[in-house]
């Protein structure tokens, strides 16, 4: 069952999303060429701390994992979608990084992730990725009202993926988020339109897209990453969002 926030709830979960923001717009900031990825995980190591946070990733084990994860944001490479550890890889030129980042603040959990394209090489291709990809979250942050429902929400993502002619990510989804990095429900990138759990006032979701110039199928590593199976390039973007009755409000910006 999701776990409805009150509006006191809402107004700290946005001062945390505010802290994940600014993490996130500095860790960006210090994606170039050269870069190891150590550094920009101690980078928003450091700077959650200095805003009086913690990183919520950091020694999190959900359900399954065979291990708690020991950084404090995930840096997934190219074809890796979601979870990549930042190890000792460089940054090289034309690769495509997804930074995912959870914070912490006195208790309340936010969620966002963004897709950057290191250096100045972008082909069309992937700038058509990226672009259905953060148009898709969009979409479907635009369904997030009291009374809809989450197929909704999984329509109009998937119906943006089909716009642009790239595949939807099997397997992998959005989720509840608020006093705990992940809680229920799943917000599926598929959808039809009417069906699915009901939206109420004060849900709070994770949303995020996942989206492949390839192959929609995925497998995971043994480091509990997961890559496409053809080796095609991804992209993800992820916003947390409350379902107010004024519509959606987006927490991490």
């Amino acid at each position: 069952m999701s776990k409805i926030k009150s509006a006191r709830d809402i107004e700290l979960l946005a001062v945390s999303g505010r802290i994940l923001k600014s993490v996130l717009d500095e860790v960006v900031k210090a994606t170039k060429p050269g870069v190891k990825l150590p550094f920009l995980d101690q980078l928003a190591a450091d700077l959650i701390a200095s805003h009086g946070a913690k990183p919520s990733f950091l020694g999190y084990r959900p359900e399954g994992a065979k291990k708690a994860y020991p950084a404090s944001i995930t840096t997934s490479l190219d074809s890796v979608v979601v979870h990549g550890i930042p190890n000792n890889q460089i940054l090289k030129e034309g690769s495509v990084l997804k930074i995912d980042i959870g914070v912490n603040y006195k208790g309340y959990f936010t969620d966002a992730a963004r897709t950057v394209v290191i250096g100045n090489k972008k082909t069309q291709a992937i700038k058509k990725l990226i672009k259905a990809t953060e148009e898709a979250l969009y979409a479907g942050i635009a369904e997030v009202w009291p009374g809809k429902r989450l197929g909704d929400i999984g329509f109009a993502v998937s119906a943006i993926a089909q716009k642009y002619s790239v595949s939807v990510i099997a397997g992998l989804a959005g989720h509840g988020v608020g006093f705990a990095p992940h809680e229920d429900p799943l917000v599926l990138n598929i959808g039809r339109r009417g069906t699915g759990a009901l939206i109420e006032e004060g849900m709070v979701l994770a949303l995020e897209p996942m989206f492949s110039l390839g192959s929609s199928t995925v497998f995971e590593l043994p480091d509990g990453s997961f890559k496409t199976i053809d080796g095609a390039i991804t992209a993800h973007f992820e916003h947390t969002v409350a379902a107010l009755s004024s519509g959606p409000k987006i927490l991490t910006t």
